[in-house]
């Protein structure tokens, strides 16, 4: 019997019972930086926070750059995910199965090349280019290792995320202070939530925080 206001744990940590405010911080944590919000989260900072990246730039074209990022990387891969749902080509929309992860896949790869493309051909920052088609490469090598596993997302936005911030404060985007410690203590806490409340393994987390940060280094090789 569970002693009351715990939880079964069903990851890596199988048997152990987390309390249930634990396993909301581990939902929350979870929700607030899913894979779908961390390009907007990066993009967000690059073009208001980088003071290289869009300097010279007006407000205005500023919010639009970011409302297109979002729009692109965010709000069309959720309605995509909705659809599917109501259509009945997933049975999840939190896609909690390899074979409901197939089709949001191939969808989120289409938006995400074509937010790439656009972004290249309009010579943005090499930071957001470089963030785009990581996301891009990410969402590629994510749905070849499902084929396999059910390599966790949030573990590839999380590599993508603190590659990307490594890269950017040590090449003088920054000071490599304040955002890449927040960058490094953001990867923990989503990888600690998935650890509380999903039913990934310790494997599919960490080669999901591999891939991410391995795609992020490429697409850094190419874009920079």
């Amino acid at each position: 019997m569970e002693k009351e206001g715990t939880v079964a744990l069903s990851t890596a940590g199988a048997g152990y019972a987390w309390p249930v405010p634990i396993r909301f911080f581990g939902q929350l944590i979870s929700f607030v930086f899913h894979p779908l919000f961390i390009p907007s989260y990066i993009a967000t900072f690059i073009i208001y926070v980088d003071p290289y990246a869009f300097a010279g730039m007006t407000d205005k074209a500023r919010l639009f750059k970011l409302i297109s990022v979002i729009f692109s990387t965010a709000f069309l891969p959720l309605f995509s995910v909705a659809l599917m749902k109501q259509l009945g080509f997933i049975q999840s929309i939190y896609l909690r199965s390899q074979k409901d992860r197939i089709i949001p896949y191939i969808v989120c790869m289409i938006f995400y090349f074509w937010a790439w493309y656009v972004s290249r051909n309009l010579h943005d920052s090499p930071s957001l280019v470089a963030m785009l088609l990581a996301v891009f490469l990410s969402c590629i090598a994510g749905m070849m290792a499902n084929i396999y596993y059910k390599i966790s997302m949030h573990g590839i936005a999380a590599g993508v995320l603190l590659v990307l911030f490594t890269w950017m404060a040590f090449n003088g985007m920054f000071l490599p202070g304040f955002w890449l410690a927040a960058a490094m203590f953001v990867t923990g806490l989503i990888c600690t939530a998935r650890f509380i409340v999903s039913d990934h393994s310790s494997f599919e987390i960490y080669s999901g925080l591999l891939v991410g940060a391995l795609c992020q280094l490429v697409s850094l090789g190419i874009a920079v």
